[in-house]
């Protein structure tokens, strides 16, 4: 009797414990019932617009409105700025979406379900709590631009290297000490930022990324930096924050950010501008020198017949003897010239032509010296030099940097004031995002 009451006890126990657990998910259902009732203001218009491209961030969100994954429309969905810990398995329905903005939330891991987005190009996870990537992330192929920077990661995530088409990675301001040996197996990579990281020397293998257009290692604890002259595709390299008093060697079309790179920077366009000038001034004695005809003229095969029968008729017409000892003075003149100034003797069928420059007209009208600045026009030189361009090398620096953001990531930097404009990159990508 003992045994069957306490069996009964433990049995009423049992079905208390699932009432409680069933009591406790009908409870979350209703809190995500109620979640869904209470939408912000203006987020059910934004769902009912059929828009392919959702902005549903800093809406204090704790979870994403179940409604979105029924979205089947959907190519851009920006949900920053909330309390998303996760996402719901149904979001891999989305099969459209091409960018997810997911940063500035409180995820510890990425969910699986973005991993299954296989037409993503674009994925932003910074501002959370990542410490690493889940193998899943080789599904998403189509990627292009991956931003995971302000998180955790201690270590380089090899799991990148199953992305052969990656070109933009954001991995800065985390605590990374060192890269793996093999990083150069990122062929595709033309972008990398690893700024605000824990390097205290300059990773070599980064010598042989040969693809890199934009290198980015701010805010580190690098004392020396070697020469980056090999690698050909580098057009900018910011190293502003190290413990270094000056620029690394870089090949002439590089700009830099750093400590130093501004005087570097307008010696090196000074150096440019007296090349120029030299160059200038050397074609100028050109342009000077195209005044002689027999040089710089160009022969009228018209003019040279008529000028060749009227030689003739000229002869014709006068005494052939005294006429010989003219023409006999002219030819040592002629040859004379020619051992001279080394001169190419045009023939014109098949006998010498004679240069006579009474009877021989040039072309002048379309007489082009070609050199830049000027033109020449005959016997008159006209010298157009361009406006000078003097803006500074900070102004130059900034539009390199929007033009290579634009055409490589697609960035929208029309905003970018001052080099500082860095830190944007930490926030706002969707401003930088063509929509």
């Amino acid at each position: 009797m003992g045994n069957s009451s306490g069996k009964g006890e433990g049995d009423e126990e049992e079905e208390a414990g699932k009432d409680g657990d069933e009591a406790e998910v009908t409870e979350k259902k209703k809190e995500e019932e109620e979640v869904e009732e209470e939408l912000p203001l203006g987020v059910e218009e934004l769902l009912e617009s059929g828009d392919p491209v959702l902005d549903l961030s800093y809406r204090k969100f704790k979870r994403l409105p179940s409604r979105v994954c029924g979205l089947m429309h959907l190519e851009k969905l920006y949900v920053c700025g909330n309390s998303l810990r996760t996402l719901p398995d149904s979001i891999s329905q989305l099969q459209g979406l091409r960018i997810l903005a997911l940063d500035f939330n409180k995820m510890e891991d990425v969910p699986v379900a973005v991993c299954q987005l296989t037409n993503l190009t674009r994925l932003y996870l910074g501002s959370n709590r990542l410490m690493s990537l889940p193998p899943e992330m080789k599904n998403l192929q189509s990627l292009r631009c991956l931003w995971v920077e302000s998180n955790y990661f201690q270590r380089f995530p090899r799991e990148l290297y199953d992305l052969p088409h990656l070109k933009s990675l954001q991995i800065g301001d985390n605590r990374l000490k060192t890269l793996p040996p093999d990083l150069c197996r990122m062929e595709a990579l033309r972008g990398l930022w690893l700024y605000g990281n824990r390097f205290e020397t300059f990773p070599k293998v980064l010598l042989r990324m040969k693809g890199l257009e934009i290198l980015d290692l701010d805010r580190n604890k690098i004392s020396e930096f070697p020469s980056l002259r090999r690698l050909r595709a580098l057009r900018l390299f910011s190293y502003d924050h190290n413990p270094v008093k000056g620029p690394p060697e870089v090949r002439e079309e590089v700009l830099l950010v750093g400590e130093g790179a501004a005087e570097f920077l307008e010696a090196r366009e000074a150096r440019k501008e007296r090349r120029r000038k030299a160059a200038e001034k050397e074609a100028e004695e050109l342009a000077l020198a195209g005044e002689e005809p027999v040089i710089h003229g160009i022969l009228k095969n018209g003019s040279s017949k008529q000028a060749t029968s009227e030689a003739v008729v000229t002869a014709e017409d006068t005494d052939i003897k005294e006429e010989e000892p003219l023409v006999k003075e002219e030819e040592e003149v002629a040859e004379e010239e020619e051992r001279d100034e080394e001169l190419p003797v045009t023939e014109y069928d098949g006998e010498e032509l004679e240069y006579d420059e009474e009877c021989v007209e040039y072309e002048t009208e379309e007489l082009i010296c070609e050199g830049e600045g000027f033109e020449y026009e005959g016997e008159e030189l006209e010298y157009e030099r361009a406006q000078m361009d003097y803006e500074s090398v900070a102004e130059r620096q900034i539009k390199t940097m929007h033009h290579l953001l634009h055409s490589l990531f697609g960035f929208d930097t029309a905003h970018f004031t001052q080099s500082s404009d860095w830190q944007l990159f930490n926030s706002h990508k969707k401003d930088f995002t063509k929509t």
